[in-house]
């Protein structure tokens, strides 16, 4: 016996995705994300010549600002800005545009349950078509026990309520196309095969935990092939641009340090 969900979805039937890249002109790269009623925006700017204090100039760094639909941000949002960044900063290939930084704007329009994965997917898409380079990508899954220790996925924010305990799952892609040249060396960081981030909420056995992680990593490999036909980079010539902004934000900050050196 399964557990029955109002939508009249199956434990493991995930909500109709729907996904689209290029969406906001001004941005070097943006995408939305959403799953059933839960939908996000994200939008990617940089790289940029400069990191914040406290970051490591010999690698470019992420900044993930989180914006909700309504009102300021709180705590559960800081928490979702720190799990993003750290997820992003796993999958970008941090060592090819030094002491620069590569903003990630994430904008909550609908939340409906499964609002950080939604939002992670969301900004894996708008980095591809941004062109920076990673490693691989990363998509990530909500998966829910209940009160009788069944396991669903994709809840929505009512099963959400109703639910025991819940984790947020994220598994790595496969390399994409956004790679660059000679940008996997030898000697390089692997890709892991395993997951990359875990976020749970509530109390679960590890029995229940396991049971997710098989649910979630079936799951990812129908997230992944969603997001390998919709997704794609931009063209060498528009991705390009980036690079070349890059070269000059970073000739000037050069021609800038020789001045105050002479001053």
């Amino acid at each position: 016996m399964e557990a029955d969900r109002p939508d009249g979805r199956s434990p493991n039937q995930l909500r109709p995705l729907a996904c689209s890249s290029s969406i906001l002109h001004r941005a070097h790269g943006s995408a939305s994300w959403a799953q059933g009623e839960t939908k996000v925006f994200a939008a990617v700017y940089g790289p940029k010549a400069g990191t914040k204090k406290n970051e490591n100039p010999e690698k470019s760094s992420i900044e993930v600002i989180w914006k909700p639909k309504t009102g300021q941000i709180g705590k559960a949002e800081r928490e979702y800005e720190m799990i993003l960044k750290r997820t992003l900063e796993s999958i970008c290939i941090r060592t090819i545009y030094p002491n620069t930084t590569t903003s990630v704007i994430v904008q909550v329009v609908h939340d409906d349950g499964a609002l950080l994965p939604c939002a992670i997917n969301a900004a894996c898409a708008a980095l591809i078509d941004a062109g920076i380079p990673l490693k691989h990508v990363a998509v990530a899954i909500c998966c829910s026990v209940t009160n009788n220790g069944y396991i669903i996925l994709d809840p929505t924010k009512d099963e959400e309520e109703k639910m025991k305990a819940i984790a947020y799952l994220v598994f790595p892609n496969a390399i994409v196309s956004v790679l660059p040249e000679r940008s996997l060396q030898e000697g390089s960081e692997p890709m892991s095969h395993g997951i990359m981030t875990s976020v749970t909420l509530g109390v679960m056995s590890v029995d229940d935990y396991l049971h997710c992680l098989e649910r979630g990593r079936a799951a990812s490999a129908r997230l992944s092939e969603f997001l390998r036909k919709n997704i794609g980079p931009k063209s060498t010539s528009e991705a390009s641009k980036v690079g070349i902004s890059l070269q000059v934000s970073l000739h000037f900050l050069y021609i800038h340090e020789i001045a105050i050196e002479m001053i």
